[in-house]
């Protein structure tokens, strides 16, 4: 997890997806091409079915965050740890379990969506 900013997505229509430990947003292609800056162990520009597993089309707002440890949304959001880039709000499903337990073999944590 460095400090060099993740891609911003370069279309905002229905291809957009959310990486489903850490929330960045990207386009399909740029996940499928360069994966996932904060989540580099998912290994996700590897095949196009660990890009469907590790993110999600379904998730609530966006913001983009410059300079995470600085901002206090990003902290609030649990993401000031994270590269720069757009990152959103809430996604609605979790990550799936043999995911999960690779975040726990690499220990970094996972935390689930909350549920309404």
């Amino acid at each position: 997890m460095g400090s060099a900013p993740a891609q911003i997505p370069t279309s905002f229509v229905h291809e957009l997806r959310a990486c489903l430990r850490c929330r960045l947003v990207k386009t399909y292609d740029q996940f499928r091409e360069s994966g996932c800056q904060n989540c580099p162990f998912f290994k996700m520009d590897e095949g196009n079915e660990r890009v469907v597993d590790c993110t999600t089309p379904n998730f609530n707002g966006i913001i983009s965050v410059k300079d995470p440890s600085r901002s206090w949304a990003a902290r609030w959001l649990r993401i000031g740890k994270f590269v720069p880039g757009c990152y959103t709000l809430a996604v609605s499903e979790a990550l799936p379990e043999d995911l999960q337990n690779m975040c726990e073999e690499v220990h970094v944590q996972y935390v689930p969506p909350k549920r309404a």
